[in-house]
């Protein structure tokens, strides 16, 4: 067991199984020693959390939808890494996009939900540079996506 494995499970967290991708992209784009993670959308379960931040959804759950986009981002990272999520090096950039109400200004205090799940499994290599954007609506009306870029080890030759 890696030791991301045995962080995840110190924390009791059991990662989701990986969303299939919804259109034409890949999930995960591995080049250069770079992966480059698609949205993700935040889930409860099979089901997508759907509402905006300020009006059905409420800082807290909000901050709970990014949460579970980052479990998602770590889901397909561990698929596109043959299983071995051993080889993350480093988070490099995330970027995460909050449907919300006109007004709402939030939109880092929502996002830090996925932030703090990366440091949280991840450590230091967690850390990352970031943007957080508020949006008028994401796809299928959830209130928030999140996207990473990951620096990574090549696999080991065996």
């Amino acid at each position: 067991m890696n030791a991301i494995d045995a962080r995840l499970r110190e924390l009791a967290i059991d990662l989701p199984p990986p969303p299939a991708a919804a259109a034409a992209y890949r999930p995960v784009v591995l080049h250069a020693g770079l992966a480059y993670v698609s949205g993700q959308l935040p889930r409860d379960g099979a089901q997508l959390i759907r509402g905006q931040v300020g009006d059905e959804i409420d800082v807290a759950a909000g901050k709970a939808a990014a949460r579970a986009c980052a479990l998602a981002v770590l889901s397909v990272l561990r698929q596109a890494l043959g299983g071995d999520l051993g080889r993350v090096r480093a988070c490099l950039q995330l970027s995460g996009f909050v449907a919300a109400v006109p007004g709402f200004e939030a939109h880092s205090e929502v996002i830090n939900g996925a932030s703090d799940l990366l440091v949280e499994v991840l450590g230091p290599a967690g850390g990352h540079a970031r943007a957080a954007v508020g949006v008028a609506t994401l796809p299928f009306g959830v209130p928030v996506e999140v996207s990473a870029v990951f620096a990574v080890r090549e696999p080991l030759q065996t």
